[in-house]
């Protein structure tokens, strides 16, 4: 076994990001999002903010692929083309500003996001207003300006792209790809920029079997007819992981 994966292993943490990421598995498996909302702000107290962006990924880029053929058939290739193109010209800003910014810092804005997201999905909020082909460009640049400072693209994709006239079926293929795509252009971001270290990668690997895991366990436990219990106990799981990830609760 290679000496970087028994240094991750020993790091103080670790196993509080394994559960992290276990626990996320299962609330993504029973509700269909969250991943990022549960994880990264436990993670962001166990370890550098640039090494929790590096695990959510490499945990979660093989997390699509099996669904990726049946979502390539059913999206709206040129709106995803958009999305991504603004994504990959955003990407590199955002993650310049992720390698200068201070932990504690890094720690209030993911939880302040994460509460944030919260609040939207328990307030049922959408975007009413209609997305021209420009406008993807726009979301796809801020979503990956957001992602490339803290790991979170989603929201902004969720929340507004849904606004698009395509049907339920076009908006997840777009959002699934959209977001594994995004997850590549980011490994190859850090890449190109010199931060993606051996040591993160290995703990992001050493996350992909409880991640899946946990979504297999979410999955079979899933029951159509209690879809909003599940959905209240997601917002709870997300609500303690990003209430605990403030850094006042240890200074």
């Amino acid at each position: 076994m290679p000496d970087a994966l028994w240094q991750v292993l020993d790091l103080p943490g670790v196993y509080w990001a394994i559960l992290a990421a276990f626990v996320a598995g299962i609330v993504r498996g029973f509700s269909g999002f969250g991943t990022a909302l549960i994880y990264l702000p436990v993670a962001a107290q166990v370890m550098p903010p640039i090494w929790a962006v590096i695990t959510l990924t490499v945990m979660d880029v093989f997390g699509p692929l099996p669904a990726a053929r049946g979502a390539w058939r059913a999206c709206h290739r040129r709106d995803l083309g958009r999305l991504l193109l603004a994504t990959m010209v955003a990407v590199p800003f955002g993650v310049l500003v992720l390698r200068v910014t201070d932990p504690a810092i890094y720690r209030y804005a993911i939880s302040l996001i994460a509460l944030a997201m919260l609040g939207l999905l328990i307030s049922g909020f959408r975007y009413r207003g209609t997305v021209s082909p420009r406008g993807v460009y726009g979301i796809g640049g801020g979503a990956g300006f957001l992602g490339g400072v803290a790991g979170l693209p989603g929201p902004v994709v969720i929340l507004f792209y849904m606004a698009s006239p395509h049907g339920p079926a076009v908006i997840r293929a777009n959002t699934l790809l959209y977001l594994w795509g995004f997850d590549v252009l980011l490994l190859a971001t850090l890449g190109l920029q010199g931060v993606l270290e051996v040591g993160a990668i290995w703990l992001g690997i050493v996350l992909i079997p409880p991640s899946i895991a946990g979504i297999a366990l979410g999955t079979a436990i899933f029951n159509p007819e209690r879809e909003r219990l599940y959905r209240r106990v997601a917002y709870l799981v997300i609500a303690v992981s990003a209430i605990s990830g403030l850094p006042f609760w240890t200074s």
